[in-house]
């Protein structure tokens, strides 16, 4: 029998990734099981610099969902833990509801679908005629439309800060790891690109647009790439055209909501986004671009069978990219009194969408197991939603990890 040598650990648990999955998961070890010691390690200045902070800040309902996914179940769950979370902390938050609004005739069986997953997944909506639509939003045009109640916003920043501070675990920015010794006998060891070297019991990798770099790292073969997609966003200059939230009738072929209407926790109102593919996994626009990923994205098998299967639909994203009259011409389909001039520039974000190699479009959030590990590696929208659930699975999964360790 092998000899298992002691070895002195810096923690228990070891997290990658200081946004609010990260940061949520160490809160939901540490109050899981009391005294366990927990470590994030975060590469930027501070947390949510990432998808935590780049996003519409909303609060899903979890009517998109197939029902019994991990998502369906993790963001109805999770809408309403994140309304008492910041209710308790008094992180800036409301529950507006929003409106889905058809404004083609083909739309209409697709909106009566979701009305149905609605209701398959516990969620109470009211369907609207023509008319209807003005109680909620006087200046939005369609043929009919659902009301959900329970859709919020909040600012997730401040969210995940709070999971940070309430958590007791030890956060280090401006920790990169570069290198991963798993040693199923011993532990983990991590070095970070300062030459720091921290050893744990168990990993948690919640590395969001690196999380399949930090698995490679790990000796694992994740089964997937991160394609990165950037959202690109305005703000609206005439905030008063929109009382509260209004998404058009999502396509079921693709794991993007389409350009939509939000008004902040600030009160101004995003438009946005579309999806075009980042030159780079923090390709925030098209001047960023760094050659190695981008080599990657292109040599991944599944990106070129994404690019022959949805052309058509990533052309017109492109061309609303490239055109803002393109963009306005896509927000006037539910605003009409909409002009180019009332849109703004407004910063934008990058989604971390798992292909796999066959070029499907991960679904679902996508956590794996390995020995000492657990992956994160698929945890786009509605993850900030869904992130206090999120985080006691992968908090038990981890602590499952350690007690088999």
């Amino acid at each position: 029998m092998e000899q298992v040598r002691e070895i002195g650990h810096d923690c228990d648990v070891l997290v990658i990734g200081g946004g609010i999955v990260g940061l949520s998961t160490a809160y939901a070890l540490t109050r899981a099981a009391p005294g366990t010691r927990v470590i994030v390690l975060e590469k930027e200045p501070g947390p949510a610099r990432h998808q935590t902070g780049r996003n519409s800040g909303v609060i899903h309902s979890g009517i998109y969902y197939r029902p019994g996914s991990l998502k369906a179940r993790y963001a109805v769950r999770g809408a309403a833990e994140m309304v008492k979370f910041c209710a308790e902390y008094g992180i800036a938050h409301a529950v507006t509801g929003k409106l889905i609004v058809a404004t083609e005739r083909e739309e209409l069986p697709r909106l009566h679908a979701l009305v149905q997953r609605g209701r398959e997944n516990g969620i109470a909506v009211r369907e609207l005629g023509q008319t209807q639509i003005a109680e909620y939003e006087p200046e939005v045009r369609g043929l009919a439309a659902i009301h959900v109640g329970t859709t919020g916003i909040c600012d997730y920043g401040a969210v995940a800060r709070q999971l940070g501070e309430a958590s007791g675990a030890e956060i280090r920015y401006g920790a990169r790891v570069v290198r991963i010794d798993r040693r199923p006998a011993l532990g983990v060891a991590v070095r970070t690109a300062d030459g720091t070297v921290l050893r744990a019991r168990a990993l948690v990798n919640c590395a969001g647009l690196q999380c399949d770099e930090v698995a490679r790292l790990t000796g694992d073969d994740p089964g997937m790439r991160i394609v990165p997609f950037r959202g690109e966003y305005y703000e609206l200059a005439r905030p008063e055209l929109v009382h509260g939230l209004v998404y058009p009738v999502p396509d079921p072929a693709f794991p993007f909501l389409g350009v939509h209407l939000t008004r902040g926790i600030d009160g101004g109102v995003h438009v946005g986004p579309n999806a075009v593919p980042a030159l780079a996994r923090e390709g925030y626009d098209w001047t960023v671009v760094r050659p190695r990923e981008l080599g990657g994205t292109v040599a991944w098998p599944g990106s070129w069978r994404i690019a022959r299967r949805h052309w058509r639909y990533g052309a017109g994203e492109l061309r609303r990219s490239v055109s803002k009259t393109a963009f306005t011409e896509a927000v006037r389909r539910l605003l009409p009194g909409i002009e180019a001039d009332d849109l703004v520039p407004a910063p934008a974000g990058v989604r971390a969408q798992a292909v796999l190699r066959d070029g499907t479009l991960v679904d679902d959030f996508l956590i794996r197991e390995a020995p000492r590990t657990v992956h994160v590696l698929n945890a786009p929208s509605p993850a900030a939603t869904a992130s206090l659930p999120i985080g006691r699975e992968i908090a038990r999964k981890a602590l499952a990890a350690l007690n088999r360790a």
